[in-house]
């Protein structure tokens, strides 16, 4: 069972609002996919937790402070210690940014080119910060708090790692970009296709038009023939099961994929190999 307790209160505008949230799940192990529309950070407090960005896979454990940056597909894995995973995030948003730019004259003013998610060095300064959010944690918040609590971390975060002012206050829009490059490494994540299209710095409809233009074929086609063809691999070369392998590689469930797989291939996924 997963749970997600906001001690915020919603802004009118829920795009314009930092946000402070206790994860918690029990059980074994929880898997989804996300898209991070804001910058986060976010404190392990209990178990474990694999993410992929693209092809790259971070693992992290309980005291890790972690920094993920804005406009990203991620996939993970939460794993329990003693039959619980919590961890804390701090969603740092574009309009709290853009008024503290704007009151502490805090600019980008260089490009900064490291991972897109970054381990953060612990210390007294972080680890008082995250103490001072957990008497917050078992309710809900003034929104001013929250913004004050989430100003103070942007602060810290840049004094730890100045480069970090490069990516903080980098308010543009993703730019046009490979795209075949781009499909090669996300066609697992389950995501509508405006995402894909706005991820690679184009509209819907030029993403479509570029799309066909560079593969001879539509976006859906490709991504089913893709996903389809690593299955092939995975469950005759890797002999792995196809109910540990739909999910992963973007099929909502297994009747879809066996579906899918039979009319591609001519015969079910869960024909045995030798």
């Amino acid at each position: 069972m997963e749970c997600k307790n906001d001690i915020s209160e919603k802004p009118k505008d829920a795009a314009k609002g930092p946000r402070i949230v206790l994860n918690t799940y029990s059980g074994n192990t929880i898997e989804g996919e996300a898209f991070v529309a804001d910058h986060i950070f976010s404190y392990i407090l209990q178990g474990k937790q694999d993410v992929w960005l693209a092809n790259q896979k971070h693992t992290y454990q309980e005291g890790d402070f972690r920094f993920f940056r804005r406009n990203q597909l991620t996939k993970y894995v939460k794993s329990t210690t003693n039959g619980s995973f919590r961890s804390i995030a701090v969603h740092i948003d574009q309009y709290t940014l853009k008024e503290m730019s704007e009151e502490y004259g805090l600019k980008a003013d260089g490009i900064y080119s490291a991972d897109a998610a970054l381990m953060i060095q612990s210390g007294p300064l972080l680890e008082g910060f995250v103490d001072s959010l957990k008497p917050y944690l078992q309710q809900q918040t003034d929104e001013r708090i929250v913004a004050l609590k989430t100003k103070e971390l942007v602060l810290l975060l840049i004094q730890y790692n100045p480069a970090l002012r490069n990516v903080l206050f980098d308010f543009t829009e993703p730019g046009k970009i490979d795209l075949e490059a781009f499909m090669n490494s996300h066609y697992r994540y389950n995501v509508p296709m405006d995402r894909f299209a706005f991820l690679t710095g184009r509209s819907l409809s030029g993403f479509k038009r570029d799309f066909e233009k560079k593969f001879h074929t539509s976006p859906g086609k490709w991504l089913l023939r893709k996903r389809l063809d690593a299955a092939r691999f995975m469950i005759e070369q890797r002999k792995e099961k196809p109910s540990d392998v739909y999910l992963d590689l973007g099929f909502e469930d297994l009747s879809h994929f066996s579906f899918a797989y039979k009319k591609e291939f001519g015969y079910a996924p869960n024909k045995k190999y030798s």
